[in-house]
């Protein structure tokens, strides 16, 4: 079985197919278990985030896995066929160092993906679907992303989606400071935008979650208040910024709900920034007017500008990763040995065996222990070299001098006249 890697980005499908594919964190154990025991697939790992989702597995049948995909979120395979990147073996390498080091993510340099790759490894652990390879892959990409970063300037300057949400308000509103914000969700997109809306001192912070344990956390840290998200329906008209992120796999804020808002505020605008995938917010809603409505691919463009202070740093960082995926490869390669490699010290163990036995029994028997001995070592000689020997007195002319030259290598024998 080899290593196979296959998903899609942002780069290969639209916001509105990424979110079909998207893995809850409630069901992300049974769908790893369910891709090995349904399928050819020994070993297995999901990343699935705003951006992207990967399947890494060890198969040798990578086109179910990849029916397995569509299956499981009933999509039918010609719809998600023509987005879907297909990486075997060296291609998987690289592109897991790639992705963990921030080198394919919509901010060039983001340092997110990299505790999204751990959570995943966490995940597959959990689920038992971890095997050798892919430790030793996801193990390799963690310490190729950490040289990355400290060997080169990718993350430098980098503008984060939190921050770009703040920038992009700052283009809205003449001043945030001015402005009610309301933070839905409680998980860490939320809590890094509200700390960069926090410098800017909003009038009011409010934060709506499911549980309030988590909002009242982030409500004491950010000075703000709680609200839950039956309260929706009714606070919405006071804010007039909305940040929303949850894990909600169906839409929580409808067309119906912000026009509501709107009429209470007598149509003055909101801007809404829905950084969830699959999405908070209902398309529709981004039709009505005086709303400003962005997706997590409207902020990922704003914070794409001043790339060019990055890019110097691509070479570089394309330059370790390159290196790495060789070392790798060998690595894999040799793994490929290691079947024969146990046949030959299985083999030699029994004939260490049979002749310590012997020795043994002759010891038993009251012979001289030295001389034993001296038997033992001989016929342990006689026994090693046997195969090898028989080998070289049987090859052909044609293949003597190949024979003798590989002996000479595995041996370590020095050449004499």
């Amino acid at each position: 079985m080899e290593l196979f890697a296959f998903g899609i980005n942002h780069q290969t499908a639209p916001l509105s197919l990424r979110e079909q594919v998207v893995f809850g964190a409630e069901n992300l154990v049974q769908a790893l278990r369910d891709l090995v025991d349904r399928n050819p697939v020994k070993e297995a790992a999901i990343i699935s985030t705003c951006n992207r989702t990967e399947i890494y597995c060890r198969t040798n049948e990578p086109r179910q896995a990849m029916h397995w995909l569509a299956e499981f979120h009933r999509l039918k395979d010609q719809h998600l066929e023509p987005h879907l990147y297909k990486l075997p073996q060296a291609r998987a390498v690289k592109h897991a160092f790639r992705v963990a080091s921030g080198l394919d993510s919509m901010v060039l340099g983001e340092a997110q993906i990299l505790g999204q790759f751990k959570n995943a490894v966490r995940t597959a652990e959990s689920a038992g679907t971890l095997g050798l390879l892919l430790n030793k892959l996801f193990q390799r990409t963690f310490s190729v992303a950490k040289a990355v970063r400290s060997e080169t300037e990718i993350g430098a300057s980098t503008v984060s989606m939190a921050a770009a949400a703040v920038r992009l308000a700052e283009r809205i509103y003449p001043s945030i400071s001015e402005q009610n914000v309301l933070f839905v969700g409680a998980g860490e997109m939320i809590e890094l935008t509200a700390t960069h809306f926090a410098a800017r001192h909003p009038r009011n912070a409010t934060f709506a979650n499911r549980t309030l344990e988590r909002a009242q956390h982030l409500a004491d840290r950010f000075q703000g208040r709680t609200i839950t998200f039956n309260e929706l329906s009714s606070q919405l008209a006071s804010h007039d910024i909305i940040v929303t992120c949850t894990a909600s796999m169906l839409p929580i804020i409808g067309k119906g709900l912000i026009e509501s808002a709107l009429r209470a505020r007598k149509r003055r605008p909101i801007l809404i920034i829905d950084l969830a995938v699959p999405r908070d917010v209902e398309a529709e809603v981004g039709e009505l007017d005086d709303i400003f409505l962005y997706t997590v691919d409207d902020l990922g463009k704003l914070a794409r500008e001043g790339l060019d202070l990055r890019e110097s740093a691509v070479a570089q960082a394309e330059a370790i990763i390159e290196t790495q995926v060789g070392d790798f490869m060998q690595w894999l390669d040799n793994r490929k040995l290691v079947p024969v490699i146990r046949e030959l010290r299985d083999d030699a163990e029994r004939m260490r065996r049979r002749e310590l036995e012997r020795a043994l029994r002759h010891i038993h028997h009251g012979d001289d222990a030295a001389q034993v001995l001296e038997q033992l070592s001989h016929a342990l000689t006689n026994k090693f070299l046997h195969a090898p020997t028989h080998a070289l007195n049987h090859a052909s002319e044609a293949d003597r001098e190949e024979l003798v030259d590989m002996l000479r290598r595995v041996h370590q024998l020095k050449h004499t006249e």
